[in-house]
């Protein structure tokens, strides 16, 4: 059971990010606008914790509807009738490969005409290696994204639950930032790129996301 849930955590890392992202970036711009406009923690607590969870419902259901929709399509593309000239053009990306890994010319050859003589199944196989890819289903999808994207949501939102407004505007400031430096440094590792680069990105976000929401609660104020 803990080896088939890390590895739908693993599968669906590109949704805890984004889930982590989202959450954080969205919310924090909520919680800064209403903060801005009001001396009462309990009314961006309200704000924030229903702005936190109606985001987190939203992007659970977009992911599950796009990760079953690619599903679908590949499905489709199997049953529907084959294109020859696709199938030459994922026949001849095979063969390609096979022959980049290191695979004898003869060997290559052999497999290119057994490709040849198996249409269908050179249609179905890159949708087949895509699925075994993924390795998640929509539902696991759903479910990190769900996750994510709640507890990075509540991350701005909980100093206002425990602390008078001063207090929690900076609390909710510092582990925003804390979170969103952890988050950068993570998109930096995962995707093998500048760490500062990542981070600097992440922080630029979210700092917009701050001052539109600022500046939306200071014009309604």
């Amino acid at each position: 059971m803990p080896s088939r849930i890390l590895s739908s955590l693993n599968a669906s890392i590109g949704d805890v990010v984004f889930g982590m992202e989202d959450g954080t970036v969205s919310i924090f711009g909520l919680v800064f606008g209403v903060a801005i406009s009001t001396s009462d923690p309990h009314t961006v607590l309200i704000a924030g914790a229903t702005g936190a969870a109606a985001a987190a419902v939203s992007m659970m259901a977009g992911s599950y509807l796009d990760a079953e929709s690619v599903r679908d399509a590949r499905q489709a593309r199997q049953a529907g009738p084959v294109d020859p000239q696709m199938v030459r053009i994922e026949a001849e990306a095979i063969t390609a490969a096979l022959a980049r890994g290191g695979m004898a010319s003869e060997d290559v050859t052999r497999v290119a005409a057994t490709l040849a003589r198996a249409p269908r199944a050179v249609a179905g196989l890159r949708a087949e290696l895509a699925d075994a890819d993924d390795g998640a289903t929509p539902t696991s999808h759903a479910f990190w994204m769900f996750v994510s994207d709640l507890l990075a949501g509540f991350t701005p939102v909980l100093p206002f639950a425990f602390l008078p407004m001063e207090s929690a505007r900076f609390l909710s400031l510092a582990l925003t930032t804390v979170l969103l430096v952890a988050l950068g440094i993570g998109r930096g590792l995962v995707g093998k790129r500048s760490v500062v680069r990542a981070t600097a990105e992440t922080l630029a976000i979210a700092a917009s996301a701050a001052l539109a929401g600022i500046v939306m609660g200071h014009l309604l104020s």
